[in-house]
């Protein structure tokens, strides 16, 4: 068994993981392309300016890359969406560490600058909180999916204490 086989389904929530992958998804592959168009080194360590931020080839691609990756979950929406945005989010972080110890050495192949690095932790810790969102948290409501598939019991005697009104419907 999976662990998306046992994750519920929330559309309301859903919405949050799929337009938070799309936009930023959006976002860096504009970057990667706009990186592509300003002809630097595919490893150049020195880079050139792109949005305030520096880019080389490599970065670029791997900018459109994962730009593609979180449009593609994005479209499929849901829990998937949910968990490729913390998935991402956890990598963004790790390159912003690991870049921040390369910054102005040879091993440089990203090309990346202070900003770079910055960029890298504020998209990192975004996507990890969105999606996370309705998912991680002590005290999520009642009408909840995650919480109703951590605590079953509770659940239904929640949903029989709850008004017809609140009920789903379908």
């Amino acid at each position: 068994m999976k662990l998306q086989d046992s994750l519920p389904v929330d559309h309301r929530l859903g919405q949050v993981y799929r337009y938070s992958a799309g936009t930023i998804g959006l976002f860096l592959v504009v970057f990667g392309i706009f990186g592509f168009t300003n002809h630097v080194g595919f490893f150049s360590t020195h880079g050139d300016k792109v949005a305030g931020m520096s880019s080389n080839g490599l970065l670029s691609l791997l900018s459109v890359l994962f730009g593609v990756l979180l449009m593609a979950g994005a479209v499929r929406g849901g829990n998937d969406a949910s968990t490729l945005n913390i998935c991402v989010g956890v990598l963004f972080i790790l390159s912003g560490f690991v870049n921040l110890g390369l910054l102005d050495g040879k091993h440089n192949f990203l090309a990346f600058h202070m900003q770079n690095v910055l960029f890298s932790f504020v998209v990192g810790v975004l996507l990890m909180m969105f999606g996370m969102y309705g998912r991680v948290t002590t005290h999520l409501p009642y009408d909840n999916p995650y919480w109703k598939e951590r605590h079953p019991k509770a659940a239904k005697r929640q949903h029989v204490d709850l008004p017809t009104s609140a009920l789903p419907q379908g």
